[in-house]
């Protein structure tokens, strides 16, 4: 007979290029779910660095060749750890969902010989996790959107919507490295955008002015005072005021976009890390007011990722939404903020394997509803 769910394990690396986040989550077939257990592995220190130089467009061919490798076999590593803490055996598990570690996101079209076309990379070569785990493996997401005309993110507004449902109108907010939104309402369809940096400045700062990887808890920050003039120089951006959908990444907001930003720093480095805190803060804010509010009130704002950690970031949300809007995390509703991606590859991976569309139109900006997903059978 049949069984009526599958154990998935999805995986997940973000922009922040931290380590792997995975999930154990059985799916039943109406989607409802349940989080087995969890895992997360981090990037050894050299591998990291040479991560960041490619997402930074600084490597070769062969620098990407080879760490397509090198990070397939460690997502098949933390794939094997996760398991091994469980209480099923390998065989037992249906598929791996990775959505890999992106280096390379260029969601507006280029033109090459009249040729034009948006493009992403996500490396973290699925024939290797699946040959190394012995477990059909699913991946490279992103690419299917694109091929359809979207700009291949935000994807996971598709499990948000799973998740979370309609209820009550309500923001789901990831701040990892980009800060992005999912908004969901009955007064308007579930439409979803990237607001701008999350963490990701923050932690370039944290690292070039303390030479510590993050502000731990929004210590250093809470140190500090915004710097006004800086704030309103960085809000200039023009990505802050395009019209969704929209997507950004280490294409823009990158080492060389900080280094460029540093120049009219303050002198204070306590202040600097105020100021872009601050700065992911008000960008969400001025989102919700440009592109959310008029189409729908807000009841919720529910924090997931990194930032969902940051006390001082919380704070300067607080002070910039009214007290009408309840600000919450994943973890008010039983999800590690830590783990939600993951556990949204392994939906968006059953819908692969099911042969289910798994992109949401309106999010991504692609011309039709898809099926994404690359499919390594073992």
């Amino acid at each position: 007979m049949e069984k009526d769910y599958k154990l998935a394990v999805g995986m997940m690396s973000g922009t922040s290029i931290d380590g792997i986040d995975a999930c154990l989550v059985k799916i039943n077939n109406d989607f409802d779910f349940e989080v087995v257990c969890s895992h997360s592995v981090s990037y050894p220190e050299e591998i990291r660095e040479k991560l960041l130089q490619l997402a930074n467009n600084n490597g070769s061919v062969r620098d990407v060749c080879n760490m397509d490798f090198v990070v397939g076999k460690l997502f098949a590593k933390c794939a094997d750890e996760l398991i091994d803490k469980s209480e099923y055996d390998r065989a037992q598990i249906d598929f791996i969902s990775s959505h890999g570690q992106t280096i390379c996101h260029i969601p507006d079209e280029i033109a090459t010989s009249n040729i034009k076309t948006g493009s992403t990379l996500q490396i973290g070569n699925i024939s290797v996790i699946s040959a190394l785990t012995g477990i059909t493996t699913v991946g490279d997401f992103r690419s299917k959107d694109i091929a359809a005309g979207g700009q291949g993110a935000p994807l996971v507004p598709f499990a948000d919507e799973l998740i979370f449902k309609k209820e009550i109108p309500r923001a789901i907010q990831n701040i990892g490295g980009i800060s992005n939104v999912t908004v969901l309402s009955d007064k308007c369809e579930t439409f979803a955008f990237d607001t701008g940096p999350g963490n990701m400045l923050i932690d370039y700062f944290m690292q070039k002015l303390f030479h510590k990887p993050y502000d731990q808890d929004g210590k250093i920050s809470s140190q500090g005072s915004i710097d006004e003039k800086w704030l309103e120089i960085l809000l200039q951006e023009p990505y802050y005021t395009k019209i969704p959908p929209k997507t950004t990444g280490r294409e823009l907001f990158n080492e060389k976009y900080a280094r460029r930003i540093f120049q009219t720093a303050p002198e204070n480095p306590y202040d600097t890390i105020a100021t872009v805190t601050s700065l992911t803060a008000k960008t969400i804010y001025d989102a919700y007011n440009n592109f959310v509010f008029p189409k729908t009130d807000i009841k919720e704002i529910v924090l997931g990722g990194g930032g969902a950690y940051n006390k001082t970031l919380i704070k300067y949300l607080e002070q910039y939404f009214p007290p009408s809007v309840k600000i919450k995390t994943h973890e008010n509703f039983g999800i590690d903020n830590k783990y939600k991606e993951a556990i949204a590859f392994a939906l968006l991976g059953f819908c692969t394997i099911e042969k289910k569309t798994n992109n949401l139109p309106v999010c991504t900006g692609a011309k039709k509803r898809v099926i994404m997903g690359v499919v390594s059978y073992n």
